[in-house]
């Protein structure tokens, strides 16, 4: 977002060792720690961080075959879509999906990134991390990451507990079996594609994206502002009772959820410029929001609140920030 306050100290750490020696340089100093990918999900507050930041730059790609399936190991600071492309390029299949999503691999469990059906935790096997609250590293399992939308032990219960180092995921040799999500089956639909590739899965998805969201190397965002709201059954048919074609769709624990970018551009926000706080919301993603001219976290929050409101006053929904807000 371009937005917040400076740091009093930040390193980069290249391996597991060089993070301890970080933490331990903190430590003397009574310094509070944040580690950090690229950056992409976090909005910075206004009064900056007084303590140290450590940008993770733990590299590591790695394929071992077991049959059919592939383990794919991965350090926590490499570029989570070169990490894709290089998987798809060596016919692994299960994160095509996930293409173009920007940040780091180390990023993606926390808040359990998805996209067009897919999430890191059908494909996770374990997690690499140094936890704080024993002082040594981890490998934690899938099963018990609590993960659930966008959410996870990570940035739930234990947020701020573990450093991530690394991921193991669990890929397979085998094409991509549709149907996967309305966006992308229409896409491939539309090409007379009906048993894709993954690599062309990947440029379907890479071409969806593309399309509808900035690249936020030249429009600062962080992507999708807010979460997907999941609301009770009961509501939901409320809401779709006034407004039938409001696209939904059913959670396994009888709740539905709902397309918050839908929402917004109902609400008669989609592409706007506030003159007031500097901000808007993209023209083809009312869910994306940009710093067009703001000057400080301040203003997007202000910002955020005002699409929070008109959304809540016409639907009576709650929508959520999803960009973390540090620290």
């Amino acid at each position: 977002m371009r937005l917040g306050g400076p740091a009093a100290y930040l390193a980069h750490v290249h391996n597991p060792e060089e993070l301890a020696e970080g933490l331990a340089w903190a430590a003397v100093r009574s310094l509070p720690v944040i580690m950090i990918g690229g950056g992409s999900n976090i909005i910075w507050r206004d009064e900056g961080f007084s303590g140290l930041v450590l940008v993770n730059r733990i590299k590591g790609y790695s394929l071992e075959e077991r049959g059919s399936e592939v383990y794919l190991t991965v350090g926590a600071g490499e570029d989570w879509d070169s990490v894709v492309e290089r998987s798809v390029a060596a016919g692994a299949c299960g994160i095509e999906r996930l293409s173009l999503i920007p940040g780091t691999a180390g990023a993606t469990p926390v808040q359990n990134v998805g996209a067009y059906g897919r999430e890191i935790a059908d494909v996770l096997v374990s997690v690499d991390a140094y936890d704080r609250l024993v002082g040594q590293f981890v490998r934690i399992p899938a099963g018990d990451c609590a993960f659930g939308y966008r959410r996870s032990r990570f940035n739930g219960a234990d947020r701020g507990r573990f450093f991530i180092t690394g991921l193991t995921l669990r890929l397979v040799r085998e094409q991509p079996r549709p149907p996967f999500y309305p966006a992308l089956d229409r896409y491939l639909a539309e090409r007379g594609i009906a048993r894709p590739t993954v690599q062309q899965v990947r440029d379907a998805v890479i071409a969806i994206r593309r399309a509808k969201l900035p690249d936020p190397e030249r429009v600062a965002n962080c992507g999708s502002f807010f979460r997907n709201p999941v609301i009770p059954a009961g509501q939901a048919a409320y809401l779709l009772a006034r407004y039938p074609d409001m696209p939904h769709w059913a959670m396994p624990d009888g709740r539905v959820k709902l397309a918050a970018g839908w929402l917004i551009d109902r609400a008669g926000l989609r592409g706007v410029s506030d003159p007031e706080t500097g901000m808007g919301t993209w023209p083809a993603q009312a869910l994306v929001l940009v710093n067009e001219r703001a000057r400080s976290t301040a203003d997007l929050l202000r910002f955020r609140q005002k699409v929070q409101d008109a959304v809540r006053e016409r639907f009576g929904v709650d929508l959520e920030q999803e960009p973390e807000l540090l620290p």
